[in-house]
Parts: C-alpha cells; structure tokens; sequence
C-alpha cells in the first residue's frame, strides 16, 4: 500500500507542478478557443492541461517500475507498457484537437488505434464472466472487439461530461479511488498478483487527477481539453480491462465452501463489467436525454445546445461549484454503492444507504439556494464562501435604516470570474466582473 501511496503522491506532485508552466505553453501557443454559445465560461481559458496529466503518468510509472514490490509488475506483465503506448498515441491526437480542431471522425478514428496497440501488446479481454453462465471464453476477435468498444466508449463518456470546471477530473478519480480499492481487494484479499496492475493504474490516475483539479477548479485557470480527458478515459477502460480480461474468476472458488457462499463470492468478479458504468452512467442519462430533447423539437440529435444536467442545475438557481459538487456526489453514489456490494452482496444495509443518500441528493437538487456552512474550527480549511460571516449582525443595522439591501454573500461563487486569465484581446478578470455585474 504504501508503495502505491508514493507512486500516486509523485504522479499528482508532477501533474501539478507542470500545469502551470503548461498553461503559460498553452496561451503563447494560442490554445485558447472562442467562447461557444453553450459553454458557461466568460473568458477565453486556454487548454492542453493533459499536457501535464500525461507527465505526471510517464513519472508515476517510472517511480514505480523502480520499487521493490511493483516493479514485478513490469518484470511479469507488459500490460504498463500496453498502457504507456495507447496513452502516448491517445494524447498526442487531443493535443493536435486542442490546438487545431481535428474532425471527429478522426479522433475516433484514433481512439480505435490507441485500442488496437494495447490489444497488440497484450491489453485485452481474455474472458468475461456472466451471471448464471460462468466464465465465457472469448475468441481473438471477440477479445479485441470488445476491448475496443470498451475503450472508445469510456473515452467518449469522459470527454461528454467534461462541460463544467472541474467536473470531469473529479468524477474520474472518485471511479478511479473506488476501481482502486476494487482492484487492490482482489490482489490483497485473495492473492491474485494479476489484479496489481489495475492497482497501479487507478492509483496512476488518482494522481493525475488530483494534480490538475486544483487548477481546474471554479474558476478554472486552465483546461484538460481533450488531450486531458481522452487521457483519462483511457486509462480508466486500461483498469477495467486489466482485471475483468485477465483476472481467472476460478481462482476465486478456492476460497467458496458452499453454493450459496460461492454466488456471494462470486460478485466481485462481475463488478469489473459494473464498475466502468459507473462513470458512463450519468453521461449516458445526458445524452439520451439530449437524444430525445432535440428529437421532439425537430432538431437533429447532434445539434449542440444548453439542455445538458449541468445546464440544468445552473438554470435553476445553482452555483457553478454547487453543482459540480452535486454531480461529485451522485458519482460517489454509485462507484462506492457497486463497491460495497463487492464486498458484501447479502447485506441489505448497503442498499438500504444508496436509498437513503439517493433521497438525500434530491433534497440536495431542490435546494439550490442552500449554502452550507463550515464549523468553527474547520474554517481556515474551506472556501471562503463556505465560512460563516463574523460582520451579518453589524451589515444588517444600516441595511434596515436606509433599505439598501446587503451584500450577497454568493455573489462571488455566481460571477464567473477566471481570475489571473486575460482574454485575447486583453481583457482582465476585473473587466469581466464589472460586466457581469
């Protein structure tokens, strides 16, 4: 564990510290595109943040194949160098998009060969395991189709949902942090060493997200654009197929006394074909939502507009970073929900919780103008907007003698202000509050 630990503190250390530097890159190098009618931006921010993410996995692997312990990892398996080539191949085609706007027939067209060098080199899915079946051998062909469709289906999700500051990096690593204690639970628990590599990987992307999200954060200094998000993506689908496609689930029954107890322990093995939906699943819930909303209007179903669940929680009085934090927490929601099932499938305690916090996050959706507040002591931890204001009492006096109304104390989380980022023409953060206001 603690090897994983250093590996995943290196790789955020590296990705955060290249960001900077990258976004000064990135502005002489005019990766800074026009505001789009859908986006929620004001300012022009420039992108190729996967610039750094892509560093910070070159130096998370390489401090890793120098351990004790996960170096076997390299010496025994060629699934790390499978990923370090699709990644290199991946993040050079959203680093050409982020700067000249390639079609998108060709970056799929890319992403379908970033899949196929994995699958060269051994990435792949071997067998799958359904339930009421058992182990499913897979041909060769069937094994790189699916590998394939896997990979370019996680990009796609990721890349969908990357729409507000922020959001994409941390619904990633919160997938990445439950595929993690996944992985390293059937390594640890059952003594399976093929599991370590999907370890590796999640702990890896942990680190790259981690690295970035404090300069993506609202209000973002710099965007992963699509040579972050693409990045990610793949590296999250390289996780999922390390252990659904070489993980044996017979080795599991080793441990299984009687048919019943070999059903339960038989549900970790299936939650690898569960746990990448847990990223696709309210990306895929947006697009077929958008499917039918253009489809009714007389639209066609590509036709960009601002309907999306992140457009709808700003329209209906939540802040920018409120509703990140909403889409945060259903996404914990349902990576950490799969997990607990994992470890144990009889207790209904566990989906008596997802119900329960289910109910929670919709009271959460109906207040859009809660604004919770921090304790005492955990002030100087915590935003300023989430610190309760010392001055109410003494602001509210003069507010009642001359009916002038006080100052909101959201105003600063609604104006959406990229502090530090000058548009191409010049224009500063200061300009763009005096206009918004």
């Amino acid at each position: 564990m603690r090897e994983y630990l250093l590996t995943l503190c290196i790789t955020a250390a590296v990705t955060y510290l290249l960001t900077g530097p990258v976004r000064k890159f990135a502005i002489v190098a005019g990766a800074m595109p026009e505001i789009r009618a859908r986006d929620v931006h004001r300012e022009p921010t420039p992108r190729l943040g996967g610039i750094a993410m892509f560093f910070g996995l070159c130096a998370g692997l390489l401090v890793a194949d120098h351990l004790t312990n996960l170096s076997e990892v390299f010496e025994k398996s060629n699934e790390p160098r499978a990923l370090l080539s699709g990644a290199a191949l991946i993040w050079l085609i959203g680093v050409l998009d982020d700067k000249f706007e390639i079609d998108a027939l060709i970056k799929l067209g890319g992403q379908m060969i970033a899949a196929g060098v994995m699958v060269v080199q051994g990435l792949t899915i071997l067998w799958i395991p359904l339930p009421g079946v058992g182990t499913v051998a897979l041909t060769q062909w069937q094994g790189t189709l699916l590998t394939v469709a896997l990979v370019v289906i996680t990009i796609n999700a990721v890349n969908f949902v990357d729409g507000l500051d922020g959001l994409a990096a941390g619904m990633v690593c919160i997938a990445a942090a439950a595929f993690f204690m996944y992985a390293y639970r059937i390594w640890y628990s059952y003594g399976i060493e093929a599991a370590a590599p999907a370890s590796l990987f999640a702990a890896i992307l942990m680190g790259m997200c981690l690295g970035f999200l404090p300069h993506n954060m609202h209000p973002a200094r710099i965007f992963m654009g699509d040579s972050g998000s693409m990045l990610i993506g793949l590296v999250l689908a390289a996780g999922a197929i390390s252990v659904t496609g070489q993980v044996d689930p017979d080795l599991m029954n080793l441990f299984t006394g009687s048919e019943r107890n070999a059903v339960h322990q038989m549900v970790p093995v299936y939650i690898p074909l569960v746990m990448p939906l847990t990223i696709i699943a309210i990306p895929a819930a947006d697009l077929i939502l958008a499917i039918v909303r253009r489809t009714w209007r007389g639209q066609s179903p590509f036709a960009a507009d601002r309907g999306h669940l992140h457009h709808r929680l700003l329209e209906i009085g939540h802040s920018h970073s409120r509703a990140v934090l909403i889409m945060y927490f259903f996404s914990a929601l349902i990576a950490f929900g799969a997990l607990g099932y994992s470890v144990n499938a009889a207790s209904m305690w566990i989906v008596l919780g997802v119900v329960a916090l289910s109910a929670i996050g919709l009271v959460l959706l109906l207040l859009p103008r809660f604004t919770p507040r921090a304790p005492r002591w955990a002030e100087r931890f915590v935003p300023p907007r989430y610190r309760r204001r010392r001055g109410t009492a003494k602001a509210a006096a003069p507010e009642a003698a001359t009916g002038a109304p006080a100052a909101d104390e959201d105003a600063e989380e609604r104006v959406p202000v990229a502090a530090g980022v000058s548009g191409v023409n010049g224009a500063t953060a200061v300009g763009s509050r005096s206009r918004t206001r």
